[in-house]
């Protein structure tokens, strides 16, 4: 039976749906409303209990029974164990994953997803401050990327779950007003993943 994927077209959605895509796990979307606030029904939040997307029920899990995970870093891990792929078994390959995975979800997320917040905050009191201090840390944090990148063809050399969820949230550059061009190594890097196959299905799939 296909995996249920709950979600919404936002970037921790498409790290999801990227991810099932190119894991070749058969999927079906289950669209959360969030402007009229589904994700707080009792239904979602017994598989979601933060209220948030994304989240997956296998019912092909540990043992073959069903199972129901939330966080989409957790997804992608559960993902990665489940079919062996884009998550290393050895230890020493799954430590930059990890630290590029826990990289995306404490700060390349967070941050840039103030930046959306601000943009549409039509108090220029209130909009100000807080726009130029959360652009100047996505800024920093594109960087941090665009560093790793120049020496490294993916986050963690072979393309990894990391890369799905870094690319969800690259994905939003525009929205960030962050120009690719002045960071060549991301450029290069999101080219090529955008032009994995497995990547277009996962773009091109509705979730909303």
């Amino acid at each position: 039976m296909p995996i249920e994927l709950h979600a919404a077209d936002t970037p921790n959605g498409r790290k999801i749906s990227v991810a099932l895509e190119e894991m070749a796990l058969p999927y079906v979307v289950r669209s959360v409303d969030l402007a009229g606030g589904r994700q707080f029904d009792p239904e979602f939040l017994a598989i979601s209990p933060n209220g948030k997307i994304p989240a997956i029920v296998d019912p092909d899990g540990p043992e073959g029974s069903a199972v129901s995970v939330f966080e989409s870093g957790a997804i992608l891990i559960y993902l990665g164990e489940k079919t062996g792929r884009f998550y290393p078994a050895q230890l020493a390959a799954r430590i930059p994953v990890l630290e590029w995975l826990m990289f995306q979800h404490g700060g390349f997320g967070p941050i840039p997803g103030q930046v959306h917040h601000f943009l549409t905050v039509p108090d220029e009191r209130d909009r100000s401050y807080a726009l130029a201090r959360y652009s100047k840390e996505t800024r920093r944090l594109y960087g941090v990327m665009d560093r790793r990148l120049a020496a490294h063809e993916f986050f963690a050399g072979e393309v990894s779950i990391a890369d799905f969820a870094i690319l969800g949230w690259a994905w939003r550059h525009e929205r960030h007003k962050v120009d690719l061009a002045e960071f060549p190594s991301v450029r290069r890097w999101y080219d090529a993943m955008m032009a994995r196959p497995g990547v277009q299905r996962g773009f091109a799939v509705r979730l909303s």
